[in-house]
């Protein structure tokens, strides 16, 4: 038995195929196009997964020193609670930049890093930690470069520490 949300898929297909006179793949493909970032990395259980693994793999990634000792700045405790209500709230941020119902909760990202002193180089390393995340998940290029750059517009709020001249 259809649901109802896969007739209206299959009237919308058969729509485009008549009214624009494109072929069923290509229907097809024009309404992935519709889909939203979230849809397509899998909704929030997929989401979660990967925020698991992510915040697992940089907070043992010693290049991005995760509780931030030794930084000259704000320290953070990773303590089980601390841990868990981080992965909430990135769960929550990533569902909510790329278009699913979530509401962010946490904190305003600037406010949050203020102080902690973090390098480009400790961005970059983070970032990479996301990068093997989503390549261990399997994510399409596509969708792993869209969330790159939304990540990447965090940059300006979390890094405050000048980028080390390279001689």
């Amino acid at each position: 038995m259809k649901t109802v949300g896969s007739l209206k898929a299959v009237a919308l297909a058969a729509a485009l195929v008549f009214v624009l006179g494109v072929s069923a793949a290509q229907a097809a493909d024009m309404m992935m196009e519709k889909k939203s970032l979230y849809e397509r990395l899998g909704g929030e259980p997929a989401v979660t997964a990967v925020i698991d693994d992510f915040v697992n793999r940089a907070a043992g990634d010693p290049a991005v020193n995760f509780t931030r000792v030794g930084s000259g700045g704000k320290t953070w405790d990773a303590t089980p609670e601390n841990v868990a209500m981080l992965k909430k709230h990135l769960t929550q941020f990533v569902c909510s930049v790329t278009g699913g119902p979530q509401a962010y909760e946490g904190k305003d990202i600037g406010a949050t890093h203020a102080g902690m002193k973090i390098t480009d180089a400790e961005f970059n390393a983070i970032a990479g930690d996301l990068i093997a995340t989503l390549d261990k998940f399997n994510v399409p290029e596509a969708e792993k470069n869209e969330l790159l750059a939304i990540v990447g517009t965090t940059r300006g709020s979390i890094v405050e520490a000048p980028a080390e001249a390279a001689y």
